[in-house]
């Protein structure tokens, strides 16, 4: 079995992996109910809307800008 002859350092060994590590932009859709930018398949951090129904009430919005 082939040895390397020479050690090949950390910062070397991880650039050459890092091209199929890149950062990719998350994709983003319109909420349905009020038109915002938002992540796919998460609720709507402006009306709290998820699949046409509310599931975020502003009760819990009121409690966490108290704290």
């Amino acid at each position: 079995m082939a040895l390397p002859k020479y050690r090949i350092s950390k910062s070397r060994g991880r650039r050459r992996r890092a091209h199929y590590l890149r950062v990719e932009i998350p994709s983003l859709s319109k909420c349905p109910n009020c038109g915002a930018v938002k992540l796919p398949h998460r609720v709507c951090p402006e009306c709290g809307f998820y699949k046409g129904r509310k599931v975020v009430f502003e009760k819990v919005k009121e409690e966490k800008e108290k704290k």
